[in-house]
This record gives structure tokens, sequence and C-alpha cells, in this order.
């Protein structure tokens, strides 16, 4: 059996980075094959202070902002998904003129949604499942429930985020099972014992489960989820002790990342925090930029990608914190093998 089925994960997840213009702005991705219609667009400007915008081909209407917990708010920033990119309006938070850029981007059906039953509720799924990577929206009940999420098979990530009144990001990891989410839109939040937001349960292969609390399960409310699974040579979605010195842990991932985001599970004050190989494109990595923080891009030498993963390379309460957990996401720039058994090189 082949090592990947993923051979260029840029067909997939890429980064792009622009500077803005000011006027309408067409962005065209350099990415090897990621030449794709993005389904999640993530932009974040990374030279001043600026909220992040967040653009989904299921609703693309609306935005969503992953360092606060507002209603989701009309898209007046992103004219269009495009076949190989994005086109930009004017507004400053994703396009002034000469600002610096940061975007990320999912593909996951070509914004193609299906109705889904496996669950309580009728959800509207997008899924892909090449890449273990699903758009759910569902509408609340304000009672237990299940939702169908489409990849079929078990997610290990997902992201829950009201859509129609304000209430944080709610994250379920995997390494916490339904016991303790995240509100990522709370700055320094740590794992949390909040039973009603998943109802204690895990997910299956075809469902999610949901409590009854507000931020997950609102009575007529409006929701999305973004749930992700591990694929071998692509995405991994897990956890690593820290030791708190320079020497820090390695963590297998199987690839050569592209993109990892990281949160200390338990120490408050600590952000949720991105990184990737296009910013950074030589070891040390250090442009890291904060998910539940409006702040520019800061600088810090925190991890080295690797061949097959990454490893900390500082004692910090964020990143290596001695014998606290901390959960991260991560894709891929190459696999560690590819389909045809030929190895990645480092960095």
């Amino acid at each position: 059996m082949a090592y990947t089925t993923i051979d260029d994960p840029s067909e997939y997840f890429h980064t792009q980075l622009y500077t803005g213009t000011g006027s309408t702005n067409a962005i065209t991705n350099d990415a090897n094959a990621g030449n794709f219609k993005p389904d999640w667009l993530w932009i974040k400007q990374r030279n001043t202070t600026r909220s992040h915008r967040l653009i989904t081909s299921s609703f693309s209407s609306t935005y969503l902002q992953s360092n606060l917990s507002d209603a989701e708010a009309s898209n007046d920033v992103v004219n269009s998904l495009d076949t190989d990119g994005f086109t930009l309006s004017s507004p400053a938070s994703v396009n002034q003129s000469s600002g610096t850029y940061v975007a990320w981007q999912w593909k996951a059906n070509g914004g193609t949604t299906s109705s889904n039953t496996d669950g309580s509720i009728t959800s509207t799924v997008q899924a892909n499942t090449t890449a273990g990577f699903s758009i759910v929206t569902y509408t609340g009940t304000g009672s237990n429930a299940t939702v169908g999420h489409g990849l079929g098979t078990t997610p290990q990530m997902y992201w829950v985020k009201r859509r129609s009144s304000d209430e944080h990001w709610q994250i379920y990891s995997e390494v916490f099972g339904g016991t303790h989410t995240f509100q990522m839109s709370a700055p320094g939040d740590p794992a949390q014992d909040r039973d009603n937001r998943f109802n204690d349960t895990a997910p299956t292969s075809s469902v999610f489960s949901l409590g009854s609390h507000a931020s997950t399960n609102g009575s007529s409310d409006t929701y999305v989820a973004y749930c992700f699974a591990n694929i071998k040579g692509y995405s991994k979605f897990g956890s690593y002790e820290g030791n708190g010195n320079a020497d820090g842990p390695f963590v297998y991932t199987g690839f050569k990342p592209a993109w990892v985001w990281v949160k200390n599970a338990d120490t408050s004050s600590t952000s949720y925090n991105m990184l990737d190989s296009t910013r950074d494109t030589s070891n040390p990595l250090s442009s890291y930029i904060n998910a539940d923080e409006n702040n520019a891009e800061a600088s810090f030498n925190i991890y080295d990608f690797l061949s097959n993963g990454f490893k900390s390379i500082n004692g910090g309460s964020t990143f290596n914190k001695s014998g606290d957990t901390h959960i991260y996401m991560a894709f891929a720039e190459h696999p560690f093998v590819s389909s045809k058994g030929v190895p990645v090189t480092a960095r």
C-alpha cells in the first residue's frame, strides 16, 4: 500500500502571500498544483493590528472572525472565490494599499453542498474525503443532538461557530474527548470541562454530538462546523508534552509541515498560534500570528520544520511549557514519502 494518497498537498491546502492595492485586487495562487477555488479562505493582515477575515464558500455572502465572538457579518471584503484564487474588494482589512497579508486556503468540494441526514439534525455538508475536511452548516434545536459531518471517518478535531449571533468559537480535540472544549475567541482560554457543548461524547465516522448550550446548539440558531480527520502524509491533529527547554520535543507528523496551529491546553493567557513555511522559508520558524487576537505578525524562534514533523526550539509557556499538553493541527508541504516511494528532503 502506498504511504500516502496525496503526493502534492497544495492540491488541497495553500498559503498565499500578497500586498494590498486599495482597489479591486485579483489574487492568483502560486502553488504547485493548488490553483483551486478555496472553500475556506482565511485572511490576516501581517503588518498591523487587524481582525481576521474568514470566508466560507457554503455561505460566502458573510464572513466570520476567529479573534471575535461576533455573529457573521456581511461580506464586503471578498468579491469572489475564483478557480485559481480569489478577488478582493477595497476594505483595509484585506486590501490596504501596501499592506502585507497572508491567506490560508482549504479545498472542500468546490462549494457544492448536499443534505446529510446521518444525525438527528439534518445538516448541509460539503466534504473532501480525500483531504479529510468538511464544512457543515446546521440549525440548532436547543436539546442534545447529533450532526452528520460527511467525512466517512472519525474526525480528530472540529471547530463550531454560531453564525446567527455572538458566541465564542468552540473547539473539539480528540486529545480531550467530548468533555473538554476550547473557546478560541476568548484569548488565553485553556481546555475546560464544558459537557453541554459536545454532550461529553466523542464523534463517530458519521456524526458529532451536541449538548444544549447556545454556543453549539441554540434553538433555531445557525452554525458552521469545520471538521478535520488525519490523512497520512497530509494532515495530523494531536498533542505533545512540553519540556520547558530549548531542546524541545519532536512531533512526528509523517510529512514536512506547511502550516502548524498550536495551543497550550493547560495554561491560561496563552494564545492560539499559527506558523507556516511560506512566511518563513527556512529554519527556524519565527513568524507567528495569533488566531485569537488581532495583533500584527510577531517574531520569536519557535520551531524547526523537518522532513517528517516539527521540533520545538524554545522553552516558553505558549509552545513548550514543561509538563503542559499542547494541542496542534498540521498540514503538509510534502509527504515524508510519496506514493511512489520517493522521500522528501529536509529544509
